[in-house]
């Protein structure tokens, strides 16, 4: 099994029947403190630059990710791999420079590009919702 495969495997079973009672009861208001404190203890591990420390700390933001991921899992609304394959669609269509046929030169063309794209998504996103209602 792929380390990553057997980690969202290990946090399904932790939450699951028969896991740990206290990864059980977490919910995402009660691990909101959790995430911001490895976020902040990653962070302080990039500013001194402790590449072994830097990979300590990703894996506890990464579990986070995976619990909040499991959480919403278990509701029937999304899954850790619903946010991947999210994820990817919104970098790839964030970057037609590199995946499709549009032009940008400098990191600040690509800066102003991708504001452009975010305001339209954010536009669509507005109109659907108002749809829905």
């Amino acid at each position: 099994m792929k380390p990553m495969d057997r980690l969202i495997d290990v946090v399904r079973r932790l939450r699951g029947p028969g896991g740990c009672p206290w990864d059980r009861k977490q919910t995402h208001r009660s691990l909101l403190r959790f995430l911001r404190e490895e976020t902040e203890e990653l962070e302080a591990a990039l500013r001194r630059g402790r590449w072994p420390e830097i990979e300590d700390e990703l894996g506890d933001v990464l579990l986070q990710i995976l619990l909040h991921a499991q959480i919403e899992d278990e509701k029937g609304r999304f899954g850790i791999q619903d946010v991947a394959r999210a994820q990817t669609l919104k970098l790839v269509r964030r970057h037609p420079h590199v995946f499709g046929d549009k032009r940008l030169k400098t990191a600040g063309d690509v800066i102003r590009h991708w504001g452009e794209i975010k305001r339209r998504e954010q536009g669509l996103r507005r109109r659907d919702v108002r749809r829905r209602k």
